[in-house]
């Protein structure tokens, strides 16, 4: 039995790709601090292939309202991470390991300090956003599905 070569990658650079942080009136400014429960934490992962090896993987972090009886805020941060593969990209698990799970791991907490960033240059030091996400349980649910 043959068996098989851990994929690896190392990241070559990373950056903010989009960033949106609007909040559109002093109304909502001063009721952000009530209203922010009212909001839920979204992440999307997203990959291209640029060259042969290199791989963009685009992580999006919004804040969605769950409900829609309030003036919203609108926030948004698409981060983006361009990997280098070590190994043969036909192994489609192995691949889809790497960019749905092991890179989120390595950069989400860049991403949710620069998110909670903002909120706090802007007045707001009470931001909750998850300290960390298991991406691999998220990443069995969709394989499942």
């Amino acid at each position: 039995m043959k068996r098989k070569k851990k994929m690896n990658y190392k990241v070559v650079a990373k950056y903010i790709k989009d960033l949106r942080f609007e909040i559109p009136n002093p109304k909502i400014f001063f009721l952000l601090e009530k209203n922010i429960s009212n909001y839920k934490v979204n992440i999307d992962i997203k990959s291209n292939q640029f060259k042969d090896q290199i791989i963009e993987v685009e992580i999006t972090l919004w804040l969605n309202p769950t409900t829609n009886d309030f003036d919203k805020i609108n926030t948004k941060i698409v981060f983006s991470t361009i990997i280098e593969i070590d190994g043969e990209l036909t192994d489609k698990k192995s691949l889809e390991e790497v960019i749905l799970v092991k890179v989120p791991n390595e950069i989400y907490p860049e991403i949710r300090a620069l998110f909670i960033l903002l909120f706090e240059k802007s007045g707001f030091n009470k931001i909750k956003i998850e300290e960390s996400i298991d991406f691999k349980k998220l990443y069995l649910k969709k394989s499942i599905q």
